[in-house]
């Protein structure tokens, strides 16, 4: 099999044009070309007037190594033609007589949910608990939160079957290396659950949130036909660690809520960035926790068609280009903002702004889109960097305390029943606290109230992105009108914590301890999390494989 990479097509072409251009561009003779399988398919909007969709292809033909050959010395193909990687996925082991301790899997987000399924596929019968409800339960209180203000403390945005990633995007996308193709692992096994197949080949796929209910749904079926064991509204709230005496520390098992001790030498945590009590458990059981950079802002929100306009000119409402989405930094020049950066984060195109608090009396934003992306709004986070070492000095639990200062005032601005402050652009950037808003409706439900969101973030994040909006509004035609809404406040970007592992991916002071995905500092997004979850799990399943050839 050999692969093509960026072959252009025009927008709007025909079903055949795609293997048509694929001749003609190699050259290949009548009957030469055997198969042909879109690997993956993007789109270059740098000239709007000239949108063209770019395609990777995988393909066979006759004699593989006589067409390398032919077009060895033409120097545009010999960058763009060679040998297409082989994605199939193969487990590092495989139980042969599981050892009586299982391994413990503790969250079901994107990362737990992979890590529980390799080591069930590859025999190690993972006990995996969860402190939240499964998908549809939670789904319920989520939604009591959003339409009655109504909190479930542990059943929520953050807490529950499928991790927060749950109710986001469902984006698919992520920057990270993985020269093992286990992003295709995820991929395939997100199909199998009833993705729609376009995840494998399009650019930025995404799944929505209804989708990514029944997945998580199908995905535990399949975990506990392969012998795992799940185990709902299981809070884990201790840790055994156990000193040796060769001075190593060694995990030995976890206590639950409920008193019970599951014992136990391998435990995946794979906790999401909002575990804030387990963060405070593991640094009082000596576990090597630090403080992690992470970022402060808001949701900011746009009519979709503005953006759609400002993207794609004359080809928005394409239906192959769908909602428009965008990605914006900017480097603060103003005094005292230099070295800090604003960017958009977490773009929801044609979605809607969340309430994705955990705790009571604190208010706290995100983004969500269903798969069509039909809202009338677009939003995104427009947060500032920050860092332990400047922001937020002190010990590792630092960053947490920092979030909840804000996430509080946030809840004292919108006035109680977790309504989130608001504020137009028009009257942030003219430093005045909005009393009514414009053109733009937010969608944050329970509901906004119109207020200063200075009053909800530090000065200098304030500032930052006062500096920072007329220049998004430079790169998108419309980015900074007056009537644009911002809601605040956006903390939970990313985990405030990194709980330090080694190149086995152990913790670096506890044996056993395997900390993985977004909680604990390695992970950003479904996708992400979901690669560091398999990664993980292959470390443990090696880890075991040595314990049972080392007892038989």
């Amino acid at each position: 099999m050999l692969r093509l990479t960026e072959l252009k097509l025009p927008l709007e072409h025909a079903p055949g044009a795609v293997e048509a251009a694929l001749v003609a561009r190699l050259g290949l003779r009548p009957g030469e070309l055997l198969s042909c399988t879109v690997a993956r398919r993007a789109w270059d909007a740098r000239k709007r007037s000239a949108i063209e969709l770019v395609y990777t292809l995988d393909f066979s033909v006759r004699d593989e190594a006589a067409l390398l050959r032919r077009h060895a010395r033409d120097g545009v193909l010999a960058r763009t033609l060679g040998p297409a990687p082989d994605t199939t996925y193969r487990h590092v082991t495989q139980a042969r007589t599981p050892l009586p301790k299982r391994p413990v899997v503790i969250g079901t987000g994107p990362c737990g949910i992979f890590a529980a399924l390799i080591l069930a596929e590859m025999g190690f019968r993972p006990i995996i608990l969860e402190r939240g409800k499964v998908v549809r339960e939670r789904t319920k209180d989520t939604w009591a939160l959003w339409r009655r203000s109504q909190l479930t403390t542990e059943s929520n945005v953050q807490f529950g079957e499928g991790g927060a990633g749950t109710f986001s995007d469902g984006k698919l996308w992520s920057g990270i290396k993985d020269p093992q193709h286990l992003g295709r692992k995820v991929l395939t096994e997100f199909v199998e659950a009833g993705a729609p197949e376009e995840i494998l080949w399009v650019a930025k796929p995404h799944i929505g949130t209804f989708r990514l209910v029944q997945m998580v749904e199908s995905m535990r079926a399949k975990i506990e036909a392969l012998g795992g064991e799940y185990r709902f509204g299981t809070k884990v709230t201790d840790f055994i660690v156990e000193t040796g005496r060769d001075g190593l520390r060694r995990m030995r098992g976890v206590v639950t809520e409920a008193g019970e001790t599951i014992e136990t030498d391998h435990v995946v945590l794979a906790i999401g960035h909002s575990s804030r009590d387990t963060f405070a458990t593991l640094l009082q059981r000596g576990v090597h926790v630090e403080p992690k950079p992470f970022s402060l802002g808001v949701r900011i929100e746009h009519p979709q068609s503005l953006i759609d306009r400002a993207r794609f000119g004359a080809f928005a409402g394409n239906r192959i280009l769908g909602a428009a989405d965008y990605k914006l930094v900017h480097h603060c020049r103003g005094k005292g903002l230099e070295g800090r950066s604003v960017y958009s984060f977490c773009m929801c195109p044609g979605g809607t702004v969340v309430a994705a608090t955990s705790e009571d009396g604190r208010v706290v934003t995100n983004g969500m889109s269903q798969y069509s992306r039909a809202e009338r709004n677009a939003n995104a986070g427009i947060v500032v960097g920050i860092t332990p070492e400047v922001d937020f000095p002190g010990d590792p639990l630092a960053g947490v305390a920092l979030q909840r200062r804000w996430e509080d005032a946030a809840f004292i601005a919108g006035e109680g029943e977790y309504r989130a402050p608001a504020q137009r652009v028009g009257d942030f950037l003219a430093q005045r606290p909005s009393t009514q808003l414009g053109e733009v409706i937010p969608s944050y439900k329970p509901g906004v109230t119109p207020t200063d969101l200075s009053r909800c973030l530090p000065d200098f994040v304030v500032a930052a992105i006062r500096e920072a909006l007329p220049a998004f509004g430079r790169q998108i035609a419309g980015f900074d009108m007056a009537d644009a809404v911002m809601t605040g406040v956006e903390t939970r970007t990313s985990s405030p914590v990194r709980i330090r592992r080694d190149a086995s991916f152990r913790s670096v002071n506890t044996l056993g301890l395997y900390p993985a995905g977004e909680g604990a500092g390695y992970a950003g997004g479904i996708f992400s999390a979901g690669v560091d979850g398999i990664r993980v799990a292959e470390a443990v399943g090696r880890d075991m494989a040595g314990l049972e050839a080392a007892a038989a």
